[in-house]
């Protein structure tokens, strides 16, 4: 998954090059995820996923005077967990998202400081990375799998840009992230359901090369 996607990238870098204007960056920043109710067990609980680090890329090409479009890829540090009565159990995972936004950018490139919003879609896929086990700590609640499962994903920033240098600017942004939670790493059991969906807010900060 992540040479095809790092592949993708370096195919879209030099085409966006002989754009009029381009730029690529790199970005880091971390993850903070909701979780959702467990419905229909004994007991209430919470399925989700534990914050974790957020790094990253994306290309971009002015296609207007204000307008911009996007490719990026997030690599994420995410935890599952399950939690009640005090009690909190977690599992490695990572997730991967690919996704191409739309920006409106205030001021022109030319500006020292911008702000501005994006739209986009894309995917996500969650990867549970840990070891299975036979017995489990809250199982009623929920199964740890060593999987992955990839969900359609919507995506919002706003944030601004400005310039350090005449080809470096540094970005900084908060994203947000919503897809559908994914039952087959984090698997409910027989009579249990989880709420539905899964929203992530994504502090970044980006150092920008335009050209």
């Amino acid at each position: 998954m992540k040479i095809t996607i790092l592949t993708a990238m370096l195919i879209l870098a030099p085409a966006a090059a002989f754009a009029q204007k381009w730029e690529v960056g790199g970005d880091g920043g971390a993850g903070l995820l909701n979780t959702v109710n467990v419905t229909g067990a004994p007991g209430s609980a919470t399925a989700g996923f534990a914050p974790g680090f957020v790094a990253g890329g994306f290309v971009g090409e002015n296609l207007y005077r204000h307008v911009s479009g996007e490719i990026h890829y997030e690599f994420m540090q995410s935890n599952l967990r399950l939690t009640s009565g005090g009690q909190t159990a977690q599992f490695n995972g990572v997730a991967h998202a690919i996704h191409y936004d739309v920006a409106y950018h205030t001021g022109t490139s030319e500006s020292n400081a911008r702000f501005f919003v994006a739209l986009g879609g894309g995917i996500k896929t969650f990867v549970g990375d840990g070891t299975e086990a036979a017995v489990q700590p809250l199982s009623q609640y929920g199964y740890f799998t060593k999987t992955k499962s990839v969900k359609p994903m919507g995506t919002v920033s706003v944030g601004f840009t400005a310039h350090i240098s005449h080809s470096l600017s540094l970005r900084c942004e908060i994203r947000g992230i919503t897809s559908p939670f994914p039952e087959a790493v984090l698997t409910p059991p027989a009579g249990v359901k989880y709420g539905t969906m899964l929203t992530e807010l994504v502090p970044m900060v980006s150092i920008v090369y335009g050209k």
